[in-house]
């Protein structure tokens, strides 16, 4: 009687034109793919989200770059945040109405041409610091930087166009974004501040550009998942331009969004000018830098985790929940701080306090994408993000002027303050919890 073959071993039948395997060994399952898996099987979403990462970096880098660049030559840091703070400004108003035309005329024809303008910018910028120009030179040229296009928004319109209908699908791609934009703002510092130290003052601006160019460049060639443009609808051969949509800002429940928006960004903007007075206080100036990029490392760790999670009710529900965990965790730094002193355990407080961000950014982009007419997207989020700048400009003064006049540990109940305000407007202002027609 043969024997049967060992298990794992393979038996080769000969015949007179064919040649026969036979594998007696176990079969594995292949594991279906996770939600991240699913999201990039999509043709063309992995070259789009590279190329978008590429341009999206330089963003946490040009303001350190310019303050290092500026105090480093003229010698003065009130110069130095001047011209940021003007560039912030001229970014609030001149980057929704970039937004504007790219839904109208499309990501290519507009983001290209923007970002060589802001490139330009930059650059000018650096001469004008490196031949010691007038100190006016410095606004206009940082001034100039504001065309800059929100490729974030970009991003996320396409995530929006490509899973229209697909609810679960998008709410990853949200997730994923704000933990893309989590890692962008912890590893650009950090850059910016490496390259500026290790080579010359220059050298963060200048590979900025070069990034911000390249990867705009790049992510604007893929045109296959770019949404349809607005402004132009084709029926045969006939070109309509229709009426534009209605503006965001007109949208039931876009204004209490964007006040949330306003106040968490004055959490982000006085966390960050605390953070960096408390390590000074404590004689560990250069680990401000670690500390802060702990926050976003577990804001960017909390957002993967959250776009794996299935969520049964509407977004409307969970957003005052988040904002209120957001409010409640910030209550530790603060406890750290004044209980301890210890820069250790407030790292560690940060890290735990960073976790309530990105799901709360999460819920409100995807509330934001829910109110904003057709075709008007890039707009919605936009302003979206000009109401955190706009924020973070208000939180860094206010945490400036209370750790100057009182102490840096007062300075932590700032961002406190700030969420307790966005949890108010969350629970009290009706727009915010009534789902989108």
């Amino acid at each position: 009687m043969p024997q049967q073959p060992a298990r794992g071993t393979r038996l080769f039948t000969v015949t007179a034109d064919t040649l026969v395997a036979v594998d007696f060994g176990p079969r594995t399952k292949r594991r279906p793919p996770g939600p991240y898996g699913r999201l990039f099987a999509r043709p063309g979403t992995r070259a789009f989200t590279l190329a978008n990462l590429l341009a999206r970096l330089p963003m946490g880098m040009f303001s350190v770059s310019a303050v290092v660049m500026i105090a480093g030559t003229r010698g003065s840091y009130a110069l130095a945040g001047a011209v940021t703070a003007t560039g912030l400004a001229a970014t609030a108003l001149v980057a929704p109405w970039t937004a504007r035309l790219v839904d109208r005329y499309g990501q290519a024809r507009v983001a290209v041409p923007a970002t060589l303008v802001a490139a330009l910018g930059s650059l000018a910028l650096l001469l004008c610091v490196r031949y010691d120009a007038p100190a006016w030179t410095l606004f206009a040229a940082y001034a100039a930087t504001a065309t800059t296009p929100n490729t974030g928004g970009m991003s996320r319109a396409r995530w929006a166009h490509l899973l229209d209908g697909d609810p679960d699908a998008l709410h990853t791609a949200n997730s994923f974004e704000q933990a893309a934009d989590e890692l962008c703002f912890m590893l650009g510092p950090v850059l910016a501040a490496f390259l500026c130290g290790a080579f010359f003052p220059e050298a963060g601006t200048l590979v900025g550009v070069v990034l911000l160019v390249t990867g705009v460049l790049a992510f604007a060639a893929q045109r296959s998942t770019e949404p349809p443009p607005s402004g132009r609808t084709t029926t045969g051969a006939t070109t309509v331009t229709p009426p534009p949509a209605p503006s965001p800002l007109r949208s039931p429940g876009m204004p209490p969004l964007l006040a949330v928006c306003l106040a968490l960004g004055a959490v982000f903007g006085s966390v960050e000018v605390v953070t960096i007075a408390f390590a000074e206080a404590q004689g560990h100036r250069t680990a401000a830098g670690v500390v802060l990029a702990l926050q976003a490392g577990g804001s960017c760790a909390a957002g993967l985790l959250y776009g794996r999670v299935r969520f049964a009710g509407p977004a409307e529900d969970r957003y005052p929940w988040c904002v209120a965990a957001m409010t409640a965790l910030l209550i530790l730094p603060l406890l750290a701080a004044s209980l301890t002193g210890s820069l250790l355990l407030l790292s560690a407080a940060l890290l735990v306090a960073g976790m309530a961000t990105a799901p709360t950014m999460i819920t409100n982009m995807t509330l934001v994408q829910r109110r904003t007419p057709d075709g008007r997207l890039n707009e919605g989020m936009t302003l979206a993000v000009t109401a955190l700048l706009g924020g973070i400009a208000c939180g860094s003064a206010a945490g400036g002027w209370v750790v100057e006049h009182l102490t840096p540990t007062a300075g932590y109940g700032v961002p406190v303050t700030a969420a307790a305000v966005a949890l108010l407007v969350a629970l009290a202002w009706p727009g915010v919890r009534t789902a989108a027609a």
